[in-house]
């Protein structure tokens, strides 16, 4: 059943969406023509009826995908009703990979419904929307039955396929190039820093591909955040050792972002490049210019400290910063290095 309905389930509600039915109706009639299908042992015939036009199948998608991701929903709200509706993920399978209760999930998805009844969309919208969306689907990692990243993967696939944009390359780039590292980024639970990743364990066939479509969108010359995120990622592949890394290049690209999206986690990942190009101190005095209440900053100025050689300094701000960690992997990361200072000292 949700084999069925993760393949034809997105394509036939689609169809039913832009001819003006109301999703949850829309979504009920789907689930049951498909329970019905399974009872009367019909997914053979499924596979025998005419596939429906590629233009009107693409348009029916990308319409959904983009009602999905209307600008009145919450982030929250609208990664779950993809999931769902363009996804083809059970509401159960969203709450597991995210967590939570599944009635939680199933209230998300209802006052979603609620919030796009009556709207219709007869052409695409925002796409920086649906860019955003899939990009949160991505980061919320790998908990679960459902690997979200492969998840969020497959869905901006999908979107190229019908949109062929330069930032929907820059994105699948983008998670492409971080999905090749996924499986070094933990050790037995404990998270692993990316310089001191075995890198030759990483998926060399997914960082190729990840770069080459990143290569053709940067041809078309229409810079966008993604792609220049993408080209980050792409120098930090291609460095067979950390210290082979070229910052300098790293750092242009932050230039780049940074006058393409005023935001205080970019300013503050620029100035760890900062700290690799032009020493400690100057990656610290760029971190002065960074909000103390963005993610990661004390454990930032705890790295910058160690290495301008401020051990005492940078031992007390990695327990600050593990005291802040969001999840337990990045706290007994921090934790541990806060541990392994202290008994330098």
């Amino acid at each position: 059943m949700d084999g069925l309905l993760k393949q034809f389930g997105p394509q036939v509600l689609g169809v039913l969406v832009r001819r003006g039915a109301d999703f949850a109706a829309a979504e009920d009639a789907v689930q049951e023509a498909l329970v019905e299908a399974v009872r009367r042992r019909r997914e053979e015939t499924v596979h025998e009826q005419p596939a429906p036009g590629p233009t009107e199948w693409a348009d029916d998608t990308l319409l959904l995908l983009f009602w999905c991701c209307h600008p009145s929903l919450t982030p929250a709200s609208a990664v779950a009703l993809t999931l769902r509706a363009v996804g083809g993920l059970s509401t159960r399978q969203i709450a597991t990979a995210y967590l939570v209760p599944e009635t939680t999930v199933a209230q998300r998805i209802s006052r979603a419904k609620r919030t796009v009844s009556g709207q219709r969309l007869t052409q695409p919208g925002d796409l920086s929307t649906v860019l955003r969306v899939l990009y949160l689907i991505f980061n919320e990692g790998y908990p679960g039955e459902v690997d979200l990243a492969a998840e969020a993967i497959r869905l901006a696939r999908q979107l190229l396929a019908l949109a062929d944009e330069p930032e929907v390359s820059g994105l699948l780039a983008l998670m492409v190039l971080h999905h090749a590292r996924a499986p070094r980024r933990t050790a037995d639970g404990a998270l692993v820093p990316l310089a001191e990743q075995d890198r030759s364990r990483w998926d060399t066939a997914a960082i190729a591909e990840g770069v080459a479509i990143l290569q053709r969108a940067l041809s078309r010359d229409l810079l966008g955040e993604y792609q220049a995120q993408a080209a980050i990622a792409a120098l930090h592949a291609d460095a067979a050792r950390a210290q082979e890394t070229d910052w300098k290049q790293i750092l242009q690209w932050y230039d780049e972002l940074a006058a393409l999206v005023d935001s205080p986690v970019v300013a503050l990942n620029r100035a760890v490049a900062v700290g690799e190009v032009d020493g400690p101190l100057a990656g610290l005095r760029a971190v002065q210019d960074v909000p103390a209440g963005v993610p990661r900053h004390t454990a930032v100025r705890a790295y910058l400290h160690e290495r301008a050689g401020d051990l005492e300094l940078a031992r007390a701000l990695y327990g600050a910063a593990s005291r802040q960690a969001t999840s337990e992997a990045e706290r007994d990361h921090l934790t541990r290095q806060a541990a392994r200072l202290h008994r330098q000292l």
